[in-house]
């Protein structure tokens, strides 16, 4: 099943900060202004989880975007799962890879429950409870409560276009540009950027939502992963995930030399 992407509207937003993150606003001030990459406008999309008709809308946005910069889409992962056509996005990721080879993929950890399910699905088979099911669906894996595990992996892999996977198993974890720092959900405070481990980049919550100010990183991270009625703009960090799935609002963030701004489209 496919939304009608007619439907999407697209707004402009300048949000403010929430007042969970006011004091790592006020903290930031005594660190230098982020500055993105010279000649570079970024734009960061947060999690799509299956809805291809806001991922369509966002990309036609991103696109009109008036800009006297080259621009370089990064995704932030959580493509799959939950959303009805999953199948759907990753078709359109695949085809914007190809048309605009700077794009840069990140892979969230749907994305790896994905794969480790297709790897060992009787010891991953709890992606089905976290939108693996609508994945299946949107592969036409029909009625996959109904089968066993390892029937529905089989399946999944016989139905997954060669691109998906070549997709899914090419997608980057992190992504530096000017004083950013991108990954799906963050990074562990007090830890060198270089020396982050996967399952942090992926899965990590409150431990870096709460860092406290000795322990932040040297550069701003621009993550997705949780989801929040409102994007973040923490100073220090920025978050995008405004839960489209749910909300039916998809979000970016435009970063241009000293200056952000966030983007959202809306069924």
């Amino acid at each position: 099943m496919r939304h009608d992407v007619g439907s999407v509207n697209i707004e402009q937003h300048n949000w403010g900060i929430t007042n969970k993150d006011m004091l790592g606003r006020f903290l930031q001030r005594s660190r230098k202004t982020a500055m993105g990459p010279p000649g570079e406008t970024l734009y960061a999309i947060g999690d799509v989880h299956g809805r291809a008709d806001l991922l369509q809308a966002m990309i036609s946005r991103i696109a009109a975007e008036p800009c006297e910069n080259p621009k370089r889409c990064v995704f932030l992962g959580d493509y799959v799962d939950r959303g009805p056509d999953s199948s759907g996005v990753l078709d359109q990721l695949v085809q914007m890879g190809r048309d605009n080879p700077s794009t840069v993929f990140l892979k969230g950890n749907h994305e790896a429950a994905l794969l480790d399910f297709m790897r060992d699905p009787d010891r991953r088979d709890g992606w089905l409870d976290w939108g693996g099911v609508e994945t299946l669906l949107s592969y036409g894996v029909e009625a996959p409560l109904a089968m066993s595990p390892q029937t529905a992996a089989a399946e999944l892999r016989e139905r997954l276009p060669a691109s998906h996977l070549e997709f899914l198993s090419s997608l980057k974890l992190t992504y530096e540009a000017g004083d950013y720092f991108f990954a799906h959900a963050g990074v562990r405070p007090g830890v060198e950027l270089a020396e982050q481990k996967e399952g942090d980049l992926l899965w990590i919550r409150e431990a870096f939502h709460n860092a406290p100010e000795n322990a932040r990183p040297a550069k701003t991270v621009v993550h997705g992963h949780h989801p929040t009625k409102r994007p973040v703009d923490a100073g220090w960090r920025i978050g995008v995930d405004t839960g489209a799935v749910w909300s039916g609002a998809l979000t970016a963030v435009e970063i241009d030399g000293p200056n952000r701004r966030f983007l959202k489209v809306v069924e």
